[in-house]
């Protein structure tokens, strides 16, 4: 699409803690955008929800500013938005009512840990163990995956239970709640989701792309309250009446880690690191299914148009990442805002012997301990904030280095691409990159380089640029091609002796970690 009147896509970023709107131009500017907050609700230990009515108020709220703040900009976006992306934090479950519209209970966000118990009984009931479904999904049973979270739901919610057994209830993830909203709720609105955000249900079977049959008779799940799955590029429906932005398609939908990973430009081969409330390393694994045996998942990278190939990707993922900085300021005041960190944590060359690791939620990848819990260690009477701040930046990069690790060790040499160098590069993205000094401690604890592209908010271009191309603004060679921009590399500083020496006490640390989930009672 190029000539004529100025063209726009919009983007829909949905995260963990926060809602944003974007409209990019098709030089994948930024035009216009707005940003809310909502509420994260914490009823008991481990346990993390969000209320699916706000984070839609918040959707409504982010679409109508962004769009006012760019048309007093003088972008005539009301003619020229030709399509809408969206990309969402993943696994977090919901269940609402076909016949009203409202939740049948808060989300139980991505997180949250309440459903130990089930995966425990999963694991002792099922010939496979742990990996029972590993080879239909690429995913062991764990607390972090929907599945669970919706079993949980279906056996202590009585709202849930009924709604099922009367044929009233519909399951999503946060994408499926906003596309059922956005294209008419109750007045037809469609139910689907899209490949990447159904690979991180447990459900979906990673060759067809649909959902597994004998894994939903295995859970008891019924298949109706499932939506219909698409791929990440295609339209899916026009948004109605009473938006802000109503009769522009909806015409790409992916979950956040895998938006990141278009918005970087990932081809087969190559590697990104997102650093937001957690960590997420994806590996493009291309049209080939990796298993990994080394504690990562298998899942989708993206499927750009419902008849384009199927991009896999091995991912390990992080729980606590910038979440480590929001308890610092949140729950110590040691700092009263995330930016302060860098400075404080700058104060020391080192942490002083201090090892943080954060498993506050259990510990994700490579290590799947949900009876984990965090912990400080290290600390002397010459222990001072500035240590601790500057070990809580580590334990963020000690937890990429374990993944990469497991990585290099799945994929093997003929599955990465390295530079001319022979160095392995990692890409970064994500608010937390804007710190330098976390971002010369990753490459230093990698011993590769790290490479941050001019525009960090890449998880929100892949949205636009999986809208932009099923409409025609974007072809995938101008998404995949070169990008121009300055991007800032950060080689490694660290002599490789003292990097072997942290990395053994690290991983001495973790294991000090483990069986610590009973503390509490």
């Amino acid at each position: 699409m190029s000539g004529g009147e100025p063209v726009y896509v919009g983007s829909i970023d949905q995260g963990t803690s926060s809602t944003r709107f974007l409209i990019y131009d098709r030089s994948a500017h930024i035009v216009g955008s707005h940003q809310v907050e909502f509420t994260q609700f914490y009823p008991d230990a481990g346990w993390v929800e969000h209320d699916p009515l706000e984070i839609l108020e918040s959707v409504r709220t982010c679409i109508a500013k962004a769009m006012d703040k760019a048309t007093a900009d003088g972008h005539n976006v009301d003619k020229g938005l030709k399509a809408i992306g969206l990309t969402n934090q993943r696994e977090t479950t919901l269940l609402w009512s076909k016949s009203t519209g409202y939740p049948l209970h808060n989300a139980i966000v991505w997180m949250d840990v309440r459903t130990s118990s089930i995966c425990r009984k999963l694991e002792k009931d099922l010939p496979g163990g742990r990996t029972h479904f590993v080879e239909t999904c690429g995913l062991p049973i764990s607390t972090y995956f929907s599945a669970t979270k919706l079993l949980w739901l279906m056996e202590n919610v009585d709202a849930v239970k009924e709604a099922v057994k009367a044929g009233d209830a519909l399951f999503g993830t946060i994408d499926t709640w906003l596309i059922w909203n956005l294209t008419g709720g109750l007045n037809g609105g469609l139910h689907v989701t899209d490949v990447s955000n159904a690979s991180r249900t447990m459900l979906m079977n990673l060759k067809t792309l649909d959902w597994d049959q004998p894994t939903l008779k295995t859970l008891r799940i019924p298949a109706e309250i499932l939506p219909r799955i698409v791929s990440n590029s295609e339209v899916i429906g026009q948004i109605c009446s009473g938006w802000a932005v109503a009769g522009v398609p909806i015409s790409g939908c992916l979950g956040d880690q895998h938006a990141a990973m278009l918005g970087q430009a990932c081809r087969r081969g190559e590697a990104k690191s997102t650093y937001g409330t957690g960590a997420f390393i994806l590996l493009n694994t291309g049209e080939e299914i990796t298993q990994s045996t080394h504690g990562l998942l298998t899942t989708l990278a993206f499927k750009l148009g419902a008849e384009a190939p199927t991009n896999y990707a091995l991912e390990g993922s992080i729980a606590i990442a910038g979440a480590a900085v929001q308890w610092l300021r949140d729950s110590l005041g040691i700092i009263h805002s995330a930016g302060e960190i860098e400075a404080l944590a700058s104060e020391v060359e080192s942490t002083g012997g201090v090892y943080f690791v954060p498993a506050f939620n259990g510990l994700f990848a490579p290590w799947w301990r949900d009876d984990a819990r965090g912990i400080c260690i290290g600390i002397t009477r010459f222990t001072s904030k500035a240590h601790i701040a500057r070990a809580v930046l580590e334990s963020m990069c000690f937890q990429v280095k374990d993944v990469l690790d497991s990585m290099h060790k799945d994929a093997g040499e003929k599955g990465e691409v390295k530079n001319d160098k022979g160095e392995f590069v990692l890409r970064v993205d994500g608010g937390a990159t804007v710190n330098n000094l976390l971002m010369q401690i990753q490459a230093n604890l990698l011993g590769s380089p790290v490479v941050r592209p001019a525009d960090i908010e890449t998880t929100a271009l892949g949205a636009a640029y999986a809208a932009g191309l099923a409409v025609g603004v974007w072809t995938k060679d101008e998404i995949f091609a070169e990008k121009a921009e300055r991007a800032t590399i950060f080689n490694p500083e660290l002599d490789e002796e003292l990097r072997k020496k942290k990395l053994e006490y690290w991983y001495k640390a973790v294991t000090r970690t483990f069986d610590l989930a009973d503390l509490s009672l």
